[in-house]
């Protein structure tokens, strides 16, 4: 394969590629609004169809649909090499409103541009240089695309696991560091929600005979957040906390949502 072609191919078709980014970013997709992540599905599936890629759409009932196209099958029977992606973002619909997609200098911004829309434009515009260059190359070539990565991959573990136990190799497309370091690895992730039961009482007549949840919780959230070792690579975040119902009720009921990361299955 000749590099220097293939790099001179892909950059001549830079205005191109930042159109196919807008056309992605500005349709939205939050990780758990599925007409949105299915309509953007079949989008993406008709760009890969329209580079010779024979294009599987994954049903998912619980959540989007999920992405499968595979190129260059006629080359080897070698297992493929596998690109797995997600086009899922964490970006609630409206944020285009005051997001939008733009172009500023060498930069472009929108919700979902870096984390990870614009992998996505990178693995298809490289695939079809590879093929208007009549290029072979040693292996043929998966992409996998996800619908629920944001999330934590509950729908889609499933298929990545199979899918990347049949191929020789797995790159996967998760923006680099904001150094520009290459990722080599991911954290392991729970969610976790932990909830109180208390006690109601009026606060201000008989606060005695109530037990506070939301005082419980506080004391939990220290506890959690204590676990966090950053040295060895755990966090522990409360991130979302909810609870009571009114200022002069003592709380009978509270929760906290948490998010953890590890390293390693042992520090799980």
């Amino acid at each position: 394969m000749n590099r220097p072609e293939l790099l001179e191919l892909i950059r001549s078709r830079r205005s191109e590629w930042l159109e196919a980014l807008e056309s992605l970013v500005i349709h939205e997709s939050p990780s758990r609004d599925k007409p949105s992540l299915d309509s953007l599905a079949r989008k993406l599936a008709a760009r890969f169809e329209a580079i010779g890629g024979a294009v599987e759409i994954v049903a998912n009932p619980d959540g989007g649909d999920h992405l499968l196209a595979r190129f260059f099958g006629e080359i080897s029977d070698q297992p493929p090499a596998l690109l797995v992606g997600h086009y899922d973002t964490v970006w609630p619909l409206g944020t285009l409103a005051t997001m939008p997609f733009r172009i500023e200098g060498t930069k472009a911004f929108g919700p979902g541009v870096f984390d990870m829309k614009a992998s996505l434009v990178e693995a298809e515009f490289a695939i079809d240089a590879i093929r208007q260059l009549d290029s072979q190359p040693p292996r043929p070539i998966t992409v996998l695309i996800t619908s629920d990565e944001e999330i934590g991959s509950p729908t889609s573990r499933r298929l990545i696991e199979q899918t990347a136990q049949a191929s020789a190799f797995a790159l996967v497309l998760e923006p680099p560091l904001p150094d520009g370091s290459l990722k080599t690895a991911r954290k392991g992730v729970g969610h976790f929600v932990v909830e109180v039961e208390g006690k109601a009482a009026h606060a201000g007549v008989e606060p005695r005979k109530g037990l506070s949840a939301i005082q419980e919780l506080a004391q939990q959230i220290l506890f959690l957040h204590a676990l966090t070792d950053y040295d060895a690579g755990i966090t522990v975040n409360v991130g979302v906390i909810d609870g009571g119902t009114t200022p002069n009720v003592v709380a009978a009921r509270a929760s906290a949502k948490v998010d953890v990361r590890a390293t390693t299955i042992a520090q799980a």
